[in-house]
């Protein structure tokens, strides 16, 4: 019965102290708790004063954006923000730099630590010769790398170079049209120059041949005239194809004079337009002249009837050159069509009288 007694007592005793634990446990839980909730309104309130703050900072954006829209500043606030963010990346890169050589002095440091102890030792210095031949080796191929990648780089700029060697510039351009339109100046009078060379040599070799068969025809005519001469028949017929040559030279004459007036009258027609462009020139000039006087006294024009009656000669006169240089050349053209026509005529004069004469004989 004892025994019972002590064992009941024993679990009594046990459940009470579990039971202090156990309101212990439980007086922690709520202090817990009771923290918790007292860091959940914290953090509540926290998160109100943010929310707060988060307006307060986006109404503050909203009206520094209107402002600078207001002022025109958009240009200088998007500067200021690329540099921001320029700053930025080179504050990151300066860390990263930064963190790198930390990382590779660290390497380096623990290195000559490790070398120190070697040295100290004395053991390690077959090994530390080892090392350093190995170093060695490594810096001299990063070295033939490095030279390698330079050699590269160093030809594309060098192609580079002779690519943009290549293409002219603007001032070897403006040289170039300039030697080309002397070039095609040149070509020009040479072109004209050759035309009239080979026009003259062809009235020359045509003269030389005319006067080849009147040689013959005047020695025909004398070695045969003092028997023409001795009869009759022989004067008569004489007679007859000289009065043939000379109608046939006057009808091939009164031809080329007809063309010739002709053509003179095209020329005093194209002289008299000449004129009148050379007077509208100069009257051009003249009001050209007041008008510029007129345009620097007046810095703003309204367009009415006078000016426009001013601007219309000036345009006018762009197209004077242009006319005048159809003019001449419808000169030179006149003139060589006209010696032309002169050395035409004594040709076909010549060969009539040569035709007329191998007939008679």
């Amino acid at each position: 019965m004892y025994t019972l007694v002590c064992t009941h007592g024993k679990k009594v005793a046990c459940n009470e102290h579990s039971i202090k634990e156990k309101e212990h446990t439980l007086h922690q839980l709520e202090e817990e708790l009771n923290n918790l909730e007292n860091s959940v309104k914290l953090l509540n309130a926290n998160l109100d004063e943010q929310n707060e703050r988060k307006v307060e900072v986006l109404n503050e954006m909203q009206e520094l954006q209107e402002r600078i829209s207001k002022e025109g500043a958009n240009t200088s606030v998007q500067r200021l923000l690329s540099l921001l963010k320029l700053l930025k990346s080179q504050e990151r890169q300066e860390s990263d730099i930064q963190s790198c050589h930390e990382a590779k002095h660290s390497k380096l440091k623990a290195e000559v630590v490790d070398l120190e102890e070697k040295v100290a030792s004395g053991n390690g210095s077959e090994s530390i010769s080892n090392g350093f031949d190995k170093f060695l080796h490594n810096c001299l191929e990063e070295l033939n790398a490095a030279k390698r990648e330079l050699a590269g780089r160093l030809r594309a700029i060098l192609l580079l170079k002779r690519q943009l060697d290549d293409v002219p510039s603007q001032t070897e351009l403006i040289q170039y049209e300039r030697r080309f339109s002397e070039l095609y100046v040149h070509i020009q009078e040479k072109l004209q120059q050759t035309r009239k060379f080979y026009a003259t040599y062809n009235a020359l070799v045509e003269i030389k041949e005319l006067m080849l068969k009147e040689t013959s025809l005047l020695n025909s005519i004398n070695s045969q005239f003092q028997d023409a001469i001795t009869s009759t028949a022989g004067r008569l017929k004489l007679i007859n194809s000289m009065e043939g040559i000379v109608k046939g030279a006057q009808q091939k004459l009164e031809k080329v004079q007809l063309g010739l007036q002709a053509e003179q009258k095209v020329c005093d027609a194209l002289k008299e337009r000449h004129a009148a462009a050379i007077a509208e020139q100069r009257r051009c000039y003249s009001l050209l002249k007041a008008f510029q006087g007129g345009g620097t006294e007046l810095r703003e024009v309204k367009p009415d009837s006078h000016t426009i009656q001013v601007i219309t000669p000036v345009f006018g006169l762009l197209k004077i050159p242009s006319l005048l240089a159809d003019v001449d050349t419808a000169l030179g053209g006149m003139h060589k069509e006209r010696e032309t026509s002169e050395a035409n005529f004594h040709v076909e004069t010549h060969s009539l009288i040569c035709e007329v004469v191998l007939k008679r004989h």
